[in-house]
């Protein structure tokens, strides 16, 4: 979309200049009257390779969007504008990705389109669920609760996710860090005592014998483990990008020790939140489905939530395929049940997605409380492995003195 530099005068005479975006002159000017400021000059842009903006993944930070969903609904209740409620969060975000496409959708807007259309444009900043959320609030009229309940969906999901990503940043970060002490230990120091066990007329324990092979290749050999590690991330990518890989990739998340049933809860409060939070907003169960599958966070559980929609058109029970899922647990599928028995699904899913971010919270909590220890056990231990082999042999050194 263009680019318009201009400048203009404000009602107290002073001037300004600076920039807008927007899909053509006249809307830009009608923009900037609209402001009450009296233009000057106003010549649009060219766009050239440095001035575009390339954005990697999810342009739009989380906070960034829950922050305006919430402002948006309270400016919905205070009686505000569509128009000018956009306009108004497009000056005030922090985010230039969101603000460049509200300024989009305010002027799509002025020329008539409605909102839903209009984000529908913007598919990398308003995700499938906030614009299926969004039409149906249109058609029942209900916009404003309807955004109510994006803002506490996208809060929650931020607070599962984040949950999660601390519970494995820890790990990570000691096993990276005895990684680099390991390397560091191999490639500096143990090669120091090579030449006095050489001149040792002794026998040296296997464990030596294994370190000092270990040390000899990776000072010799450093470009082979290298390539290997270079192999094995490139592996890891390519199998990201093809079906069977990521699912195997998903599978794997699922059975991993310990934080396999912390990745399954957390799929599953996304599944249940997503899809009540879409049920309550009135959009059809068949197409909320679709969505869930996109945003499930897991292929394998994707895979089950085609299923259990394949069932429903048939005429089946939602929860009939989901009790054959080995992902979902009978807690699940029986409020599930009792959801679709009793015309309350989205209150039963809002129940299960409370429990499970409760429980994915609690089992973060429990799992840092017993990793810190094991895990600072474990650096320790690979470090004093090395340090045991090179200390002895000098014991027996001068043992035999």
């Amino acid at each position: 979309m263009p680019q318009f530099e201009y400048q203009v005068k404000t009602h107290t005479g002073k001037q300004l200049k600076g920039k807008l975006t927007a899909t053509d002159k006249s809307i830009a000017m009608e923009e900037l009257r609209k402001r009450g400021l009296t233009v000057f000059s106003l010549v649009e842009r060219k766009t050239t390779i440095l001035s575009m903006e390339i954005y990697i993944g999810n342009p739009v930070k989380t906070i960034h969007f829950i922050i305006y969903c919430r402002q948006f609904a309270t400016l919905m209740r205070a009686g505000v504008s569509i128009v000018d409620a956009t306009r108004i969060l497009a000056e005030q975000t922090e985010s230039k990705p969101l603000r460049k496409a509200l300024l989009d959708v305010n002027s799509s807007l002025l020329r008539g389109t409605a909102f839903s259309q209009a984000i529908q444009d913007h598919k990398k900043i308003f995700p499938p669920l906030f614009v299926s959320m969004i039409r149906a609030g249109e058609e029942t009229g209900d916009l404003e609760g309807t955004l109510e309940r994006l803002a506490v969906y996208f809060e929650k999901q931020h607070t599962t996710t984040e949950k999660i990503k601390s519970a494995l940043t820890y790990p990570i970060t000691v096993g990276v860090m005895a990684i680099a002490a390991v390397v560091y230990l191999l490639w500096a120091i143990v090669p120091q005592f090579v030449s006095m066990f050489e001149s040792m007329d002794a026998e040296l324990p296997a464990i030596t014998k294994m370190v000092l092979a270990l040390s000899k290749s990776i000072q010799g050999q450093w470009y082979i483990w290298l390539l290997v590690i270079i192999l094995l991330i490139t592996a890891y990518q390519f199998a990201k990008r093809t079906e069977r890989g990521a699912y195997a990739l998903d599978y794997a998340k699922l059975k991993i020790p310990v934080f396999g049933k912390l990745n399954q809860k957390g799929s599953i409060a996304q599944f249940t939140r997503t899809f009540s939070s879409l049920y309550a907003s009135s959009v059809p169960i068949l197409q909320s489905l679709a969505i869930v599958e996109e945003v499930a966070g897991n292929r394998v559980i994707g895979g089950y939530i085609r299923k259990a929609s394949d069932s429903l058109r048939q005429g089946k029970p939602l929860s009939e395929p989901l009790k054959k899922a080995w992902v979902f647990p009978p807690l699940v599928t029986q409020m599930i049940a009792i959801g679709e028995e009793t015309g309350a699904l989205d209150q039963m899913l809002s129940k299960v997605a409370d429990f499970y971010e409760m429980d994915v919270e609690n089992t973060v909590d429990r799992l840092k409380s017993l990793l810190e220890p094991l895990l600072i056990a474990f650096l320790a231990g690979v470090v004093g492995i090395i340090v045991a082999a090179i200390m002895l042999p000098m014991f027996s050194l001068y043992s035999n003195m």
